[in-house]
């Protein structure tokens, strides 16, 4: 069976079954400190300089987030001064738009890893989905993969805001099929970020047993939570200290003081089963 004859196979099944879409396993603790382990704590300005840059890893030390996201300009950097601590140097790879041809992405690919990224997240290529190019898209992704050569793990972001929910399964099934380790929602430099509804769309696609990971707007503890709880196995947030540390929209932060019952005397947070 062509490839073609596959995405159309698995996207027909997934629509099929959307209304009963569900999210994925997720274990008991939800509190703020738990957090933690999923957050690949990220800077992608243009502007960041390399003290910004040492600040994050330092924040990432501190709270034992999944990773540091940056882009491949500071790979080398990252990974140094994260070095023994347990925390994952990662990159990004074609940003933020995704439209070069795949074996740029596989030689930035390489250098990364030869530099020490240990995760690359990867842009899709938008074009070559819109041109139901799957052959195209396949190969851009499986390029990556083998520039990775099993040192990093490959994360592929779709750029949720710019497809249809049909594009979305398809873009996921061919990551799937092309080796990648996760699915992503969202460059955060697009028009988008991550949606509950396309991150369960994402899980329901890939299974249990493929990484999805939601970027771009997830900025609260409130957000995390739903992201978790709609099937995300990481997030990719420029805002970890402030999750982990329990803010809410409002800048109120849980100190645990457990007078709460079903509701925070404060009003400001949302309480969890969990947390107390």
């Amino acid at each position: 069976m062509d490839i073609n004859s596959i995405v159309k196979e698995v996207t027909e099944e997934v629509l099929r079954r959307m209304g009963g879409a569900s999210g994925g396993a997720v274990d008991g603790d939800l509190s703020p400190a738990s957090m933690a382990k999923y957050i690949d704590h990220t800077l992608l300005k243009a502007a960041a300089s390399e003290d910004d840059i040492r600040k994050v890893c330092d924040e990432a030390k501190k709270y034992h987030f999944a990773s540091v996201c940056v882009n491949t300009g500071y790979i080398k950097f990252v990974a140094e001064q994260l070095s023994g601590s347990g925390v994952t140097p990662c990159c990004v790879v074609g940003f933020p738009l995704g439209a070069m041809d795949p074996e740029s992405k596989a030689a930035e690919t390489l250098n990364a890893v030869n530099a020490g990224a240990k995760e690359v997240d990867m842009v899709i290529n938008v074009g070559a989905i819109k041109s139901k190019n799957w052959n195209l898209v396949k190969r851009d992704i499986e390029g990556v993969v083998a520039a990775a050569k099993g040192r990093a793990l490959v994360k592929v972001i779709i750029e949720t805001c710019l497809l249809t929910d049909e594009e979305k399964v398809k873009a996921c099934t061919v990551s799937k099929l092309a080796g990648a380790h996760f699915v992503k929602t969202s460059t955060g430099f697009s028009t988008g970020g991550a949606k509950e509804e396309d991150v369960r769309l994402m899980r329901q696609t890939v299974g249990p047993d493929m990484g999805v990971k939601a970027s771009g707007g997830v900025k609260t503890y409130e957000d995390a939570v739903k992201m978790i709880k709609a099937g995300a196995s990481r997030l990719g947030t420029s805002n970890g200290v402030s999750i982990v540390e329990g803010k809410s929209a409002t800048g109120h932060v849980c100190i645990n003081c457990g007078a709460c019952q079903r509701t925070c005397p404060s009003g400001n947070v949302v309480i969890t089963k969990q947390s107390y």
